[in-house]
C-alpha cells in the first residue's frame, strides 16, 4: 500500500468512477470497454479523440459521459468555415467605456466536445493546442485560465471522408487515447432497435458526480505506485516504437509519459494503488496508436491504422513482462 494513499481514497475513487461507468452503460449498450477506456482518460487528465464511421454512437458517448457528471457541458460542431475565434473566444471593443473585453468562446467549459473535428481547417484545429495542454487560451496576449476539470473529447469521421482535414501529428499528440467504437453485438443492438428511438440530446441522464470528485481522482492519480521494473518495461515499449522499421518515428517522451500516466489511472479505476504489467500492456494501444505513422503510408487511412495496430500487438507481444 501506498504510503500516500489509505483504502478510503482508493475505495471513494473506485466509487466514483463506478457510478459513472454504470450510468453512461444504461445507454450505451454493448461497449463497456469503450466506457472503461474513456473514464481512464478522464481520471488520468486527458483528452479522447473517438474515431469511428458515423452513426455508431461517437457523439453520444461524448455527450453521455459529460452529462453524468454536474460541470459545465458545451458543443462545438466543427465545420470548414469555423474560426479559431469561434472556438477560443474574442476581444470586443466597447464603445462605452473605450475598452477591448474578452468574451469567451464555447471552449470555456469543463467537459467540451468537438464534434467531427477533422472537418474544420488546420488552423481551427490548431486553435485548441494550448488549451488542451495547459487548461489556458490566450488571446490578444491575455491569458485566460478554463477551469478545472477541463476534457475534451472530440469526434472524427475516418480521414479519408470528403471534406475532412487530417489532425496534424501535434495535435494528434495532445489526445491521451484514440478510441474506435466499433459496431454493437446483436444482442445490444437488439436492445437498441427496441428502445423509443432518440437523438443524443434527447437521452435523460441524471449527473451522478461532481466537479469536486473528478478533480479528487485526478489529483490521485499521480501517486499511483509504478515499480522500477514497471517502468523499464514500458520504456522497452516505447523504444520498440522506435527501433521498427515501418514506423516513420516512434513515441515520443510525451507519449511515454501519457501511457504512465494512463496506466496508472487503469490501476486506481480497478482500485490498486499500484501499476500492474498489465495495466501498461492494456492501454498502450490506444495510447500509442494514434502517436505512430507508417514509413509508407497507404492510400486507405482505415486499412493504415489496422496495419498500425498490428505491428503495435505484434510488438506488445514481443516484450516481455515483468514477474
Amino acid at each position: 500500500m501506498s504510503e500516500f494513499l489509505t483504502n478510503s481514497a482508493l475505495n471513494q475513487c473506485r466509487d466514483t468512477l463506478k457510478r459513472l461507468q454504470t450510468a453512461i452503460g444504461s445507454r450505451i449498450k454493448g461497449k463497456e470497454h469503450v466506457i472503461d477506456q474513456a473514464l481512464i482518460s478522464l481520471a488520468a487528465g486527458g483528452h479522447v479523440l473517438i474515431e469511428d464511421l458515423p452513426g455508431v454512437g461517437k457523439t453520444t458517448l461524448a455527450y453521455c459521459l459529460a452529462r453524468a457528471m454536474n460541470t459545465e457541458f458545451k458543443r462545438i460542431q466543427f465545420t470548414s468555415d469555423l474560426l479559431p475565434t469561434d472556438v477560443t473566444g474574442i476581444s470586443i471593443y466597447d464603445e462605452r467605456d473605450r475598452e477591448f473585453h474578452f468574451k469567451p468562446g464555447p471552449i470555456f467549459s469543463n467537459i467540451v466536445l468537438a464534434d467531427e473535428i477533422n472537418r474544420a481547417t488546420p488552423k481551427t484545429q490548431s486553435s485548441l493546442l494550448e488549451v488542451m495542454d495547459h487548461g489556458k487560451v490566450t488571446v490578444d496576449g491575455i491569458t485566460h485560465e478554463v477551469g478545472s476539470p477541463f476534457m475534451v473529447i472530440a469526434t472524427q469521421n475516418p480521414v479519408d471522408y470528403e471534406g475532412t482535414f487530417p489532425l496534424p501529428e501535434s495535435q494528434m499528440d495532445r489526445f491521451l487515447m484514440r478510441l474506435q467504437m466499433g459496431y454493437p453485438d446483436p444482442e445490444s443492438e437488439i436492445e437498441i432497435l427496441a428502445e423509443k428511438s432518440e437523438g443524443y440530446d434527447e437521452l435523460k441522464m441524471q449527473d451522478v458526480v461532481d466537479a469536486a470528485d473528478i478533480e479528487h481522482i485526478q489529483k490521485t492519480v499521480p501517486n499511483i505506485y509504478l515499480e522500477r521494473s514497471i517502468l523499464e518495461y514500458l520504456l522497452k515499449l516505447i523504444t520498440a516504437t522506435r527501433t521498427e522499421s515501418e514506423f516513420k518515428s516512434g513515441v515520443s517522451v510525451r507519449g511515454g509519459i501519457a501511457l504512465k500516466t494512463a496506466a496508472q489511472a487503469r490501476a486506481l479505476y480497478l482500485g490498486r494503488d499500484f501499476v500492474l504489467p498489465e495495466d501498461v500492456s492494456q492501454v498502450a494501444k490506444p495510447v500509442m496508436c494514434h502517436r505512430l505513422n507508417l514509413r509508407r503510408p497507404s492510400s486507405d487511412a482505415l486499412e493504415e491504422r489496422r496495419m498500425v495496430e498490428g505491428i503495435l500487438s505484434r510488438l506488445i507481444d514481443s516484450v516481455p513482462q515483468p514477474k
